[in-house]
């Protein structure tokens, strides 16, 4: 064990995995949204993640450690103290030495204690995509790169350092302007916004919007500072900005010039122009030039981020609008009749009303073992309700659920419509709808259908046009499957086959009188399926599920859908027009059964067996569906 633990000690003990710590319970808490956590704090793809990964060293902070975290946030609070004091001192000195001087003293003792601080936190090595937890590589990445000089000529208080060791307090602009390296740490706002951006906790719109406004005070404050700044040390006060307007403004209130200040930026950076305040003197008017060029750029930056947030937020709607307008000039180009019409603008609209519950474009995205877990979820309990799917295999729920997709329909609108192909059927999870035929022209309502209700299953399981038109009488989610995935699912798993047949066939012999009547090629098939006289003998242990299925045809048993074939009484070649085109069965398991079906559906016996072409049928698992037979 010692040998194996010096065999990984060089990455134990100086580079870490930050994958580990990203689920692991800290002593501080569990990192908690992982969207939060920026992105170069993730592996490199191939990156091993081992047990012995887990701890850094001891002094080491992880830099996604929450406390950590916390105390960035709190120093961002103070740099934004910073980047209000440093242009604010520069023009009014007086306040630099009086009442602002204790509180600069305080937030850089602050900045002080975070440069130790980022002597201990880990950092993350670029070409290895590892936490680097060795102090030394720390100290030495921190001291060569430009952030530690920085960092230290923005914490210093040069004017209290001059005031200690002279005795003398420096009323010069020289500290004013020194002071201006404290803007340095508004690199921490931007880093802190960009976290906010990515984290999903807080509206995106929101944290944006904040951005913007921030930027547009800090530079309205340093430009109304800059501008006060020049009134004050032009040597002639009355032919300044402010001195024609205010005499003597040198030695009004303090908060007077800032207001003057303030007012004549934000005036300038809108626009406005009220010509009350204006450049006197050369300085001033140089000033002003790279003040309003500088405005160009700024409200450039600002205008385009308000668009696009707003339009982000609408584009949405303005797509459904879109959509609605060309149906509208679809509809009326091609004299569609009102109620198509109103049931296209409904689908539409319910479209985009229920796009967020879908949302499909999210699930594309994500592994398929995640969608299938959602499906089982949300659709599961609705699928095992259902009467087709009752008492069929665990493996057989768990592969059809996620090949099954979710839609809403709103009221009065056709989901199936009948004599068309089938090539879906439904599992209603909410809503309800009508079963309704068509005779003579004339709607007949049949029987009223909800949740888990199932329907186009007849058309789809034997593979004719679908015997009923099916229409939502309110709002109504359902789930569906194709047909050609559901027959995929079904043909590996024999028993399941002959559960949902069974299912099926109990269900058809459930409905109403007059639905049956609907579907005379049903009426033959439940004739069909009759029980044959058995043997007197009992099985031992009773009747169960396989004896159940016994009792099914054995058209049902070689494959789960049924084969259906056509029967014709006469030899290919030749041509004559009887039985309304050939008599439709079901192909059973032998050429005997095949032949006896064939005389009691022609009326006569025959014993050669003949495809379209004339080649003679031989086995009969060679044929397929809709083949066509000539027996004579």
């Amino acid at each position: 064990m010692a040998a194996a633990s010096e065999g990984r000690s060089p990455l134990t003990s100086e580079m870490r995995s930050p994958m580990p710590l990203l689920y692991r319970r800290h002593s501080s808490g569990q990192i908690r949204n992982l969207a939060s956590i920026s992105s170069s704090l993730l592996p490199a793809f191939g990156t091993v993640v081992g047990e012995g990964t887990l701890n850094l060293r001891r002094f080491v902070i992880a830099p996604y450690d929450r406390r950590y975290r916390m105390w960035q946030t709190f120093l961002v609070v103070l740099v934004v103290y910073s980047a209000w004091a440093s242009p604010f001192e520069l023009a009014f000195r007086k306040m630099s030495t009086s009442a602002l001087m204790p509180i600069d003293l305080v937030v850089d003792a602050f900045f002080a204690v975070d440069i130790i601080l980022t002597f201990f936190v880990a950092y993350l090595d670029k070409s290895t995509y590892l936490l680097v937890d060795d102090h030394k590589k720390i100290a030495l990445r921190y001291i060569s790169h430009l952030w530690f000089p920085m960092d230290v000529a923005s914490t210093l208080p040069f004017q209290t350092l001059y005031r200690l060791f002279t005795g003398k307090m420096h009323r010069g602009d020289v500290f004013g302007f020194l002071n201006l390296l404290r803007l340095w740490r508004l690199r921490r706002v931007s880093e802190f916004f960009s976290r906010l951006e990515k984290d999903t906790r807080f509206s995106y719109f929101w944290t944006r919007y904040c951005k913007l406004i921030c930027v547009t005070l800090f530079a309205v404050h340093t430009a109304g500072c800059f501008y006060y700044w020049l009134a004050i040390h032009y040597r002639v006060a009355d032919n300044t900005w402010i001195g024609a307007q205010v005499p003597e403004f040198e030695n009004r209130s303090v908060w007077l010039g800032y207001t003057y200040s303030m007012y004549w930026a934000i005036v300038t950076l809108t626009t406005t122009g009220y010509g009350d305040l204006h450049a006197e003197n050369t300085g001033e008017k140089v000033f002003s030039i790279f003040y309003m060029l500088f405005n160009i750029g700024l409200t450039a930056y600002l205008i385009g981020n308000m668009t696009n947030l707003v339009v982000h937020s609408s584009t949405r709607t303005f797509a459904m609008r879109d959509a609605i307008h060309e149906i509208l000039r679809y509809a009326s180009k091609n004299r569609l009749p009102e109620g198509l019409k109103e049931q296209m603008l409904a689908h539409v609209t319910l479209k985009f009303k229920t796009a967020e519950l879908q949302q499909e474009e999210v699930l594309e995205d994500l592994p398929k073992a995640i969608r299938s877990g959602i499906a089982q979820h949300l659709f599961r309990t609705t699928v095992e309700n259902s009467y087709l799917f009752k008492g069929v295999s665990e493996d057989f729920i768990v592969q059809l659920v996620p090949e099954m997709k979710a839609e809403y329909f709103p009221p009065k609108v056709d989901i199936v419509i009948q004599n068309e192909i089938p090539t879906d059927f439904y599992i209603i999870v909410s809503g309800a709808v009508d079963v309704i035929t068509n005779k003579n022209g004339m709607e007949q309502f049949l029987s009223k259908l909800g949740s888990p209700d199932v329907f186009g299953e007849i058309g789809v399981i034997f593979n004719i046009p679908q015997p009923f038109t099916v229409r939502t009488k309110r709002l109504s989610q359902v789930i569906r499957i194709s047909h050609n995935h559901f027959k995929q699912l079904v043909q590996p798993l024999m028993e399941d086959g002959k559960t949902i047949i069974s299912n099926l066939l109990q269900h058809l012999k459930d409905l109403k009188k007059e639905e049956l009547e609907e579907m005379p090629f049903v009426t033959e098939l439940l004739g069909e399926s009759k029980p044959e006289a058995q043997p007197t003998e009992e099985p031992q242990n009773g009747v169960g599920p396989s004896q159940e299925a016994n009792r099914i045809p054995k058209l049902y048993t070689t494959d789960m859908l049924p084969i259906r074939v056509i029967l014709h009484g006469h030899h290919p070649d030749i041509k004559q027009k009887e039985e309304n085109g050939g008599k439709l069965a079901h192909l059973p398991n032998s050429m005997e059964e095949l032949l006896s079906l064939a005389e009691k559906k022609l009326g006569k016996r025959g014993t050669t067996i003949l495809m379209a072409d004339g080649s003679q049928v031989e086995d009969i698992n060679a044929l397929r569906d809709n083949d066509h037979l000539y027996i004579f």
